[in-house]
């Protein structure tokens, strides 16, 4: 059913006023003697690794690299996606600060996590592989949670006061810069916060042994030397918050809103010229005598405009505009009941709506008289019910089985070309002559179990069924017209695209199993490995388009250069290995300690239907780092490895990359509530094509192959010397 935010916000506003559940940050330090433990089939992202990354880069994407499992899709410079276990973008579920937001975009351009700096976030916890119920829904991989800082309150009148907070950085790769302020009032009942920042940076340059294709095989603009075209971004993201606490409850409302002029895509056709966007999050949390209630409401607005930047040109028009307007709302109440001292029973509703306009005004020529409608009024409803049972059945043994249903209803408007001649009306009277609304009836489960035997060891094991409905592009994105199939790509291959209205929804089975070996108090050594294996039926994976315009010999038939194609229901496995780990190598009082860590992560997909390897997987990767930590000093050495490439989708023409190693060396000085972080990615300046890179179509005649070198693959960055400044007050 469809609501308004207004009448939900009435509702929760008549829920008692919510307790903090966080320690106040003001109380004097106190001694952990047992280490923290993860939720159940969940990894977190420690302060100290946000720390470290956030120096490094302005895509809140990038704070999850350490986490074993999980791979980065190249994007925009703020927009990469990540992948767990091979399973990316829509697969898995990513919430900010519980917002379930989605892209608007046929390219996915406005990824979820654009939407919060890296200054920002508090927290990240990633559930890879088997997500329970309760954080589960409409995916696949795996979720990712990530959170902005908790509100802090004062225990007495004599700490109520006002904190802020400023920082700014510089990186020499991109000649990027940019900063972030924010102050809270912090009172015994009431917090009162603002958060803004802004980033920017021309295009970067890759390693010392790239030289970007000159204007004889691409046309447009010549760039100098090493320099990756549209990969050049400028972004301003804001947040205003409210927090009223009474008892054990908490209320909390968050105005946020992005403005976005240009980020530049370069394994796209298209640059997103503006993105505006506003979230408005209200949400509760209450504890009582019988266990704990969450409540949430939200809604996004977004104005998404896309054309070609100034490392492009075509053919003389001017450009091809592209425009999508989309409004996201969701509501969530749950209740946590603490049956006994065994048992906790979690259970919950969810209401997700989702509408997109997605139409692109004519621009001349071709282009016109009339706009074109990729997708009218697309709507995309999903209606929750969960249950979840977790037993601590000894102090060893803890399990947990949950049930999940979901209703996935799916629709679009009738559309229209540029104009009335055949290599639009042919398609667009197909598709307006066809039933558009589809109903998916999507059943989860999933089972987990964690083995503590003694403190030096846990095992955890665990199966998942999960299902996830295909997104509107899927299953709207009508036209066979080559010129409209390119626009609708969000996996950066430089391949067309055309939808399926008969798509089934995605049904991952997944088994799972951990251990992890560590010392007592887990602060000298410590071993985590993770199996796994996930079989995919009714996988939505791609074969050559063989309809309207988009067919032909040549297209069924080419083993190289880009393609036209359609998305189809086959059969998909993925399996694969993540191994972590660390261990104290020595200390001292004149040098302090030093630490060896490490992360492993293999991963192989295949599709069962046609024997083709899955596209965009990572190959065999790994992180290698020494970090010293000597009083207010910290420093790391890190290698970071990937082995060549060489299993790819050839259904797509996938490119395969050779494998590379990289040395980045990082510093941090912090004194009382100064930060002050130095470092060098890539120091040996080294050439390397990002696995997950997509194609490199960035320069040059974006609205057609013509022209456009297949077989380029996105170059990672070079160089780049990074300081950035942290202050709290």
């Amino acid at each position: 059913m469809n609501f308004r935010l207004t009448t939900l916000a009435a509702t929760l506003a008549t829920l008692p006023f919510a307790a903090a559940t966080q320690e106040m940050k003001t109380l004097d330090a106190v001694t952990v003697t047992a280490p923290k433990m993860a939720p159940l089939g969940a990894s977190e992202v420690s302060e100290a690794t946000l720390a470290r990354q956030r120096a490094a880069s302005s895509d809140s994407a990038r704070l999850l690299q350490d986490i074993p499992g999980i791979s980065l899709y190249a994007a925009g410079g703020v927009s990469s996606l990540p992948a767990i276990h091979g399973l990316a973008d829509d697969r898995i579920r990513i919430q900010i600060d519980g917002m379930d937001l989605m892209a608007a975009c046929p390219n996915h351009m406005n990824s979820a996590l654009s939407y919060i700096d890296p200054t920002r976030v508090g927290s990240i916890t990633v559930f890879a592989g088997i997500a329970p119920v309760s954080v589960g829904g409409d995916s696949l991989g795996g979720t990712i949670a990530v959170k902005s800082a908790p509100p802090e309150f004062a225990d007495s009148p004599e700490q109520v006061g006002a904190k802020g907070q400023v920082g700014a950085f510089y990186r020499s790769n991109g000649q990027a810069k940019g900063g972030n302020a924010g102050a809270t009032f912090v009172g015994q009942n009431v917090n009162v916060s603002y958060h803004g920042a802004s980033t920017q940076s021309a295009n970067y340059h890759a390693g010392a042994d790239f030289k970007v294709p000159g204007p004889g095989a691409v046309g447009g603009p010549w760039l100098a030397g090493d320099e990756v075209g549209s990969s050049s971004f400028d972004a301003q993201n804001h947040d205003l918050g409210l927090a009223v606490r009474h008892d054990k409850h908490l209320l909390q409302l968050n105005v946020g809103w992005q403005r976005l002029p240009f980020e530049g895509f370069p394994n796209q056709r298209m640059d997103m010229t503006g993105n505006d966007s506003t979230q408005i999050n209200l949400r509760y949390n209450g504890e009582f005598d019988w266990g704990r209630l969450q409540a949430r409401v939200f809604d996004q607005d977004t104005e998404h405009v896309m054309n070609m930047g100034p490392d492009r040109f075509s053919y003389g028009l001017l450009g091809m505009p592209m425009n999508t307007s989309a409004k996201t709302q969701g509501a969530m109440l749950q209740a946590d009941l603490a049956l006994s001292d065994r048992d906790l029973v979690k259970a919950g509703v969810e209401s997700h709506s989702y509408t997109l306009y997605d139409w692109w005004p004519q621009a001349g020529g071709v282009m016109g008289p009339r706009s074109f409608w990729n997708v009218d009024y697309g709507r995309r409803d999903r209606r929750a019910i969960f249950g979840e049972w977790e037993a601590q059945w000894s102090e060893p043994w803890l399990s947990q089985i949950g049930v999940r249903h979901e209703t996935v209803k799916t629709n679009a408007g009738p559309v229209q070309g540029y104009n009335a001649q055949a290599i639009w009306a042919s398609d667009a009277a197909a598709f307006n002559a066809q039933s558009r609304q589809r109903t998916d009836h999507n059943l989860d489960f999933t089972a987990l179990a964690r083995y503590t035997p003694d403190a030096t060891q846990t095992f955890e094991a665990g199966f998942a069924r999960k299902t996830r409905s295909p997104n509107l592009y899927q299953r709207y994105a009508w036209s066979t017209q080559p010129m409209a199939t390119l626009m609708n790509n969000f996996v950066g291959d430089g391949n067309g695209y055309v939808g399926n209205l008969n798509l089934k929804p995605e049904v991952a089975h997944t088994l799972s199993a951990s251990g992890d070996w560590h010392d007592a108090g887990q602060k000298q050594w410590g071993i985590k490995a993770t199996a796994y294996v996930t079989v995919v039926q009714d996988y939505i994976d791609a074969q050559r388009c063989s309809i309207g315009q988009c067919g032909g010999a040549g297209n069924l038939g080419a083993s190289t250069g880009f393609v036209n194609l359609q998305y189809v229901n086959q059969s998909a496995r993925l399996a694969g290995l993540d191994l972590s780990g660390s261990v104290l190598l020595g200390t001292s009082t004149d040098f302090g300690s030093v630490k060896g860590t490490g992360v492993l992560s293999y991963v192989r997909g295949s599709n069962q239907t046609t024997g083709d390897g899955l596209y965009n997987i990572m190959p065999l990767n790994a992180r290698l780092a020494l970090v010293l930590s000597q009083g207010r000093w910290s420093h790391s050495a890190e290698m970071q490895l990937a082995a060549a490439k060489t299993q790819v989708s050839q259904v797509r023409n996938e490119v395969p990359t050779a494998g590379y190693g990289l040395l980045n060396l990082r510093s941090s000085y912090e004194y009382k509530q100064l930060r002050l972080d130095l470092g060098v990615e890539n120091l040996l300046n080294r050439f390397y094509a990002m696995p997950l890179g997509g194609a490199y179509l960035g320069q040059g005649a974006a609205m057609t192959s013509l022209g456009i070198p297949w077989g380029v693959v996105v170059p990672g960055p070079g160089r780049s010397i990074n300081v950035a400044l942290n202050l709290r007050f």
